[in-house]
């Protein structure tokens, strides 16, 4: 654990990429290897378990340091991290306990996972009083949501390439689709002359740039290839040896949630490895996000229950046809020979193809994308018909254009200080909208304001506040602003019945008064165009 801790530090105390790597390739070649798979596991964004509750948190830290639970939230709202906060509070011990990052994580953290309230609060009393200051916060980062340290994947495979000899791409190969940490596996991932025996790997996915610019500055439209841009969540379909398998971007395997795809998936040619969209379906067109995702999260999906949320999967690339990885071929011949594959498959209901969207000129492309949520789409995929399959996101292959969001003036209903770096500022907001006379909250929102604007509105909070409920601050609600988000849907959860997806503030109205902003039911309005199919849904009822 002390090596762990030591890495820790140095990347925190550096922003620059260079040095990170530095340390990371130094950690990896002198920790035990077991550490170092754990490790990467962590860095390549792997979940150790589900979270531990904050709640269960707090009321240990008060009952250990012998402090009300109001005043635990006053100093985690003056730190602004709740890992840190815990850490400060209990007493400190002279030394580090000796354990390793494997042992804490297989002695301390898995345990964790699907233990009742009790038996979770024990693990980490017991935690508490083996592990120093500096371990504490650590362990109580990779408990939670909160392990963040400025190290992307990329820069993670950076490294490890750059110890091993072996490519980035064949070593995100290696992490990817449930890469079990081991001493074993580490030694693997690192070994140049290893191969992929695992017929359920997935390959790095290729990601797409957003494109906020001018179509026509792209250059030829001869030298793109156009498709929709499916409102589904992104997959691979593989089919090798006796594996018909389904793995999401995110690395999770969504073979059980989709069974009738993965039965479709063993019509493919052994050898077969496909991207492509899983969409709700219904008819002839296909249906919003939400509707997916009563499919999602599930570990198991009844045969009686596919038609009430009926999915097709959307090939749009051929990553390996009959056992050989064919990525380095340019698109055009790809998409060749996906269009043939696809064809001759016995069931080309669940199993589609992504259509290629015609277009003449640029002024027509961007005619086709300001009508694509009329296709509940979201919008146009440029991709370079001479574009290989790389791993990552490269500039310059694929594009996406995305429609314009929704948009709605809401105002400021309350302001809380925000966590890390933004500790002490307020930058996490709550709005709302008009309901008849009274305020409905609708979203809160954390992004989209500038270091300049998020200190003007810390002043004015810190002045204008009317009543305090813990860490959140009851504003006078005067300022208006213009959020943007993706959909809108029915909630049970959320007092104005409704739930928006991906807010962000687009801008600060300061033109705009309190009474100018929109309504409950200019957003119910929004919702029954939106999730209706076929028809037209421009922005919000922002005036």
């Amino acid at each position: 654990m002390r090596r762990f801790v030591q890495l820790y530090r140095e990347l925190d105390q550096t922003n620059r990429t260079s040095g990170k790597v530095e340390a990371l390739v130094r950690y990896f070649r002198e920790a035990p290897p077991e550490d170092a798979a754990w490790a990467a596991a962590k860095f390549a964004g792997n979940k150790l378990i589900k979270s531990v509750s904050s709640s269960i948190l707090r009321q240990l830290i008060a009952q250990e340091a012998s402090l009300p639970p109001w005043l635990i939230d006053e100093c985690y709202s003056e730190v602004g991290d709740l890992s840190e906060t815990i850490s400060l509070l209990l007493p400190e011990h002279a030394s580090a306990s000796g354990e390793t990052l494997a042992q804490v994580i297989t002695g301390r953290i898995l345990p964790l996972d699907g233990a009742s309230r009790d038996q979770q609060a024990q693990i980490v009393l017991a935690a508490w009083s083996a592990l120093s200051q500096e371990e504490r916060f650590l362990y109580h980062k990779l408990i939670s949501t909160s392990f963040r340290v400025g190290v992307s994947r990329a820069m993670l495979i950076r490294a490890l390439a750059e110890l091993s000899g072996v490519p980035g791409a064949v070593i995100d190969h290696r992490l990817r689709s449930g890469w079990k940490p081991s001493a074993e596996a580490f030694a693997r991932l690192l070994d140049p002359a290893a191969g992929d025996d695992d017929p359920q790997h997935a390959y790095p996915f290729l990601l797409a740039h957003p494109y906020e610019g001018d179509l026509p500055q792209l250059g030829d439209l001869r030298d793109f290839q156009l498709e929709w841009k499916w409102d589904g969540v992104r997959a691979q379909m593989i089919r090798r040896d006796r594996a018909c398998v389904i793995w999401s971007r995110g690395d999770e395997l969504l073979t059980d949630a989709f069974p009738e795809l993965a039965q479709a998936a063993c019509h493919l040619p052994l050898g077969t490895v496909l991207d492509g969209e899983i969409v709700a379906w219904e008819e002839d067109h296909p249906l919003p996000f939400l509707e997916l995702q009563k499919r999602l999260n599930r570990k198991y999906v009844a045969p009686s229950f596919w038609p009430e949320v009926v999915v097709v999967y959307i090939a749009y690339d051929l990553l390996e046809l009959g056992g050989e990885d064919i990525r380095e071929k340019p698109l055009s011949v790809r998409r060749a020979l996906l269009e043939k594959l696809i064809a001759s498959l016995p069931d080309r209901e669940l199993m589609r193809i992504s259509q290629i969207v015609q277009a003449d000129d640029w002024d027509e492309v961007l005619r086709l994308k300001a009508g694509a949520r009329e296709r509940c789409v979201e919008g146009l995929m440029i991709k370079r018909r001479d574009s290989i399959y790389a791993a990552g996101r490269p500039r310059g292959l694929w594009w996406k254009a995305k429609i314009e969001p929704f948009t709605m003036d809401a105002v400021l209903l309350a302001a809380q200080p925000g966590t890390g770096k933004r500790a002490g500022l307020f930058t996490d907001y709550t709005f709302a909208v008009l309901s008849g006379d009274q305020l409905v909250p609708i979203a809160k929102a954390y992004s989209g304001l500038n270091d300049e604007e998020i200190h003007e509105i810390d002043a004015w909070v810190r002045r204008n506040t009317l009543s305090r409920h813990g860490p959140v601050h009851m504003v006078k609600p005067e300022q208006v602003f213009e959020l943007g988000f993706e959909a809108i849907q029915p909630s049970t959860r959320h007092r104005s019945g409704l739930a928006v997806r991906f807010p962000r503030i687009l801008r600060w109205r300061k033109d705009k008064r309190p009474g100018e902003i929109d309504t409950l039911d200019n957003l119910r309005e929004l919702m029954q165009k939106y999730t209706r199919p076929g028809s037209s849904a421009g922005k919000g009822g922002g005036k």
